[in-house]
């Protein structure tokens, strides 16, 4: 797969560049859909995912150079007694160099915040299947030139940097989602560890993720014909999975410069400094690098989903009053077909074995005589 080297580390003031070959390695794809596809601008949809207090909002922005918090209320302390996941979507436009871009974020505040968390995941992925749901309806109507893409083509899902693995409920979601989106960890507030805390627990997650049969998104392999520095750059980018990040809106002048990060007693976290944190690899990976195939991926995940729609859709209408595009129709008739020619060739098959059943008695017979 073909993917564009990143841009340069973005300035503090702008909004995150889409510009070098497109956005997420547009400039991989044919010269006509390019045009209509920077025409028309992309969307994308990226889930978050994690218990409270794990820096998610402020990742967010730090990512997108943005505020799409600021008119969130704090829970008081009645509501949190019973507290509920929901879904809160934010949208902002990005564009840069007539190249425009659609981001949501689709949050869930609540997530993980109860006394009992067993049901946590319903509600994401409640959403995941009904996008999936509504973009089927959606493709299967006569409108079609005009489908809004809600589907989430990314999840980023939050640990917390205080374990020593994953939790059960991490393990409960993620078995659940795995399959119907692209899961990509996220261990937050990782300034709260050491370089050695971090290393360890990025492999205990990893085999933990081996153990219970999960994975999260596969990245893409490098052409052979790719320059030696973005493979890499593809290289680490891999080996930092899961990504330890630290986020944050405050610019702090360090040395005569002005970074992005946090005041310590000891110091200052830059959060754009890949000996600090992930930050960088993360936002390089969603904005620069591996957005067109998250979205790729997604349509891989929608078509197996498609499949188990209709599956339902025909069981649960007993296979009458189902409604079949004629494509559909031509499928289950050559599926009808091919069921039909196996039998008639297993008939054949049942056919021979008897013949030369028969065959082999014959010659037996004439060798007693």
């Amino acid at each position: 797969m073909k993917h564009q080297p990143p841009p340069p580390p973005l300035p503090l003031t702008q909004p995150p560049s889409l510009s070098g070959g497109g956005v997420g390695g547009v400039s991989g794809s044919s010269s006509g859909s390019s045009s209509i596809s920077v025409k028309r601008g992309f969307e994308f949809t990226l889930m978050v995912v994690g218990e409270s207090g794990l820096g998610k909002s402020t990742l967010i922005n730090s990512l997108f150079l943005g505020d799409l918090y600021k008119n969130r209320q704090m829970p008081n302390v009645e509501e949190r007694i019973e507290k509920t996941t929901r879904v809160e979507k934010k949208t902002m436009d990005i564009e840069e160099r007539g190249v425009r871009l659609r981001l949501t974020v689709v949050d869930t505040p609540g997530f993980g915040d109860a006394i009992n968390c067993e049901d946590s995941w319903r509600v994401c992925t409640s959403y995941i299947d009904e996008q999936f749901r509504q973009y089927f309806t959606d493709e299967s109507g006569l409108n079609r030139r005009n489908i809004q893409d809600n589907r989430v083509h990314c999840c980023l899902y939050f640990v917390p940097p205080w374990g020593h693995s994953l939790r059960q409920m991490d393990l409960d979601l993620i078995r659940r989602l795995h399959r119907k989106v692209n899961i990509v960890l996220v261990i937050g507030k990782a300034d709260c560890l050491n370089k050695q805390e971090v290393r360890k627990l990025k492999e205990r997650i990893l085999q933990d993720l081996e153990d219970n049969h999960i994975q999260l998104y596969q990245f893409p392999e490098c052409d052979s014909d790719e320059d030696d520095d973005f493979k890499q750059q593809d290289r680490e980018l891999k080996a930092s999975i899961p990504f330890a990040v630290v986020g944050s809106n405050t610019i702090l002048e360090v040395a005569g410069k002005k970074v992005r990060g946090r005041q310590y007693p000891w110091g200052v976290v830059n959060v754009e400094d890949p000996e600090h944190s992930d930050f960088i690899k993360l936002r390089t990976f969603l904005i620069s690098t591996h957005m067109q195939d998250l979205k790729d991926t997604t349509q891989q995940h929608a078509l197996r989903e498609r499949g188990k729609l209709k599956r339902d859709s025909i069981s649960s209408t007993n296979g009458f009053d189902a409604v079949i595009s004629e494509n559909d129709s031509l499928l289950l008739q050559k599926d009808v077909e091919i069921r039909r020619m196996q039998d008639m060739l297993t008939q054949m098959q049942e056919k021979l074995k008897q013949t030369h059943l028969m065959e082999m008695k014959k010659n037996d017979s004439v060798i007693d005589v």
